[in-house]
């Protein structure tokens, strides 16, 4: 498969909405409360770091657990895509991607001493749907060229997440909860079109 700049983008902005960094921003500052600067430095590095990793091996391996477990990727495609539209339906209300995880959960993490793997790389930033989605354009890749690309991609997306973390207190006195909520919606109507893609995609292989 020949790729092209606009596929490029799609991943790219996929990815990137998938895994909402800004819908985190409220959570990550709730789970930091208290803590110093350079230790949420750390946590930030350790989180960005786990989340690479996570989307890499997904990239990487994900058509192989597919094919252990007999899933074709056009079943994958549409589930895929129902996950996303989930995701996204919530997202839409500016609720986040709470399909993520609970409330318990969330309290739990605050009294944690490292919060940087779980909640937040997993399942907060690359959950379920982040990974189904890596997956499924990794199996349209065939070359090894096309999977450094994409891997590529995901090194570039993921590195965006520092700076947002980072600036999450700044970001969060600047532009409040409805700056937050606007950016959270428009993720997620980007992901509710790509989800619909992905079943439209998997319905189609099986029609032909």
């Amino acid at each position: 498969m020949e790729m092209d700049i606009t596929l490029y983008l799609q991943i790219a902005v996929t990815i990137f909405s998938i895994l909402d960094p800004f819908g985190v921003i409220p959570l990550f500052l709730a789970f930091t409360s208290g803590q110093s600067d350079e230790e949420r430095h750390k946590i930030i590095r350790r989180t960005v770091t786990a989340v690479a990793i996570i989307l890499i091996v997904a990239a990487v391996v994900g058509n192989n657990i597919l094919g252990f477990f007999g899933i074709d990727i056009h079943s994958f495609k549409i589930a895929g895509g129902i996950l996303l539209l989930m995701i996204a339906l919530n997202m839409l209300q500016a609720k986040g991607a709470l399909i993520k995880t609970t409330k318990s959960e969330n309290n739990e993490a605050i009294e944690k001493e490292d919060i940087s793997v779980i909640p937040l790389a997993i399942p907060l930033l690359a959950g379920p749907g982040t990974i189904s989605t890596v997956i499924v354009f990794s199996s349209s890749m065939e070359s090894i060229g096309e999977k450094m690309t994409l891997i590529g991609i995901i090194i570039v997306v993921v590195a965006t997440i520092w700076p947002i973390m980072l600036l999450s207190k700044w970001i969060g006195d600047t532009i409040g909860n409805t700056g937050i909520n606007i950016a959270i919606r428009i993720m997620g109507l980007i992901l509710a079109s790509i989800g619909v893609k992905f079943i439209l995609e998997g319905v189609k292989a099986y029609l032909q």
